[in-house]
């Protein structure tokens, strides 16, 4: 049976987005959090717009026209990675790299739940089970790194639950912003709106960086390096995730895309030297047990 393209995207877009989350951690050590916010946006911009340039080529550069869905749910779908993006950046400054990670995996279940309710996003039994058996997976890394169920909620879990909630609307918004170019070429309608949102998230990361921290503007082009290692893993992360949901529903390929989380925990053994317990490793199989749910449905 041939695998479908979506959960190809989704995979491509996991693995990206745990190295790109890696490298914003390393970033957090030289520049604010604003900065590092600003700069997967600012080094991920000429990438965003070469990609739509390549898929725009096979269309002889004719794009569909824009409307007012698709600039709106844009503006809102942007707006909201940026806040989500910040909010995670300043999550790995409290708590360690794995358990920050889990915080924000509220998304999956808070995307499932807002898209049936307000996007028309129907998901089947088997789907709202695999969701729930990814979420349970999430719960027992968390509770194996805190300490306990009590521990579970502090200052990280608010940081980590709002950047969820931000990253689970942008989802819903930037599918809704795709699929209202009507076109049947998904990575072109991913590609206009990857390249519309993160020309707007530059240009307002920039204004806000000048405005609120002007030093830190000279602090990143020493960091050049690595910024732009994290600008190009972000666009192509985003890529994947943009495709995939142009071409499945947002909740889907979230809970798919949790497979990150296990990428991001091996990152956090090979590469941060943190050692997974048995509960976090039953966690991961939680997680991976809800991926292949879902894939059967």
């Amino acid at each position: 049976m041939l695998i479908e393209s979506w959960v190809l995207w989704t995979l491509l877009a996991a693995t990206m987005q745990a190295i790109r989350t890696a490298g914003q951690k390393n970033l957090t050590g030289e520049m604010s959090a604003l900065s590092a916010t600003l700069v997967r946006y600012l080094f991920g911009l000429p990438f965003a717009l070469l990609w739509l340039g390549f898929v725009s080529r096979q269309q002889d550069f004719s794009l569909p026209g824009l409307n007012t869905v698709f600039i709106l749910s844009g503006f809102a779908a942007g707006i909201l990675q940026i806040t989500a993006t910040f909010l995670l950046i300043r999550l790995f400054t409290l708590r360690n790299f794995a358990v920050g990670s889990t915080y924000v995996k509220s998304e999956i279940l808070l995307t499932a739940v807002i898209g049936y309710f307000f996007f028309t996003e129907t998901v089947t039994l088997v789907g709202w089970l695999a969701i729930i058996v990814c979420v349970i997976g999430l719960v027992t890394i968390s509770v194996s790194k805190t300490g306990g169920i009590k521990s579970l909620w502090n200052q990280s879990a608010g940081y980590g639950l709002s950047s969820g909630l931000c990253f689970a609307l942008t989802s819903l918004y930037l599918r809704q912003a795709s699929l209202s170019l009507g076109t049947d070429d998904s990575m072109l309608a991913a590609g206009m709106t990857l390249a519309y949102m993160v020309s707007l998230q530059t240009v307002t990361m920039l204004a806000w960086v000048r405005i609120q921290q002007p030093g830190q503007i000279s602090v990143i082009l020493r960091n050049w390096r690595p910024s732009l290692f994290v600008g190009i893993t972000s666009v192509v992360g985003s890529v994947g995730w943009f495709t995939a949901m142009t071409l499945e529903l947002a909740s889907y390929v979230k809970t798919l895309g949790q497979l990150e989380f296990i990428f991001t925990v091996l990152i956090a053994v090979f590469y941060f030297k943190e050692k997974p317990t048995r509960l976090e490793v039953a966690g991961m199989l939680l997680i991976v047990s809800g991926g292949v749910a879902l894939l059967l449905n």
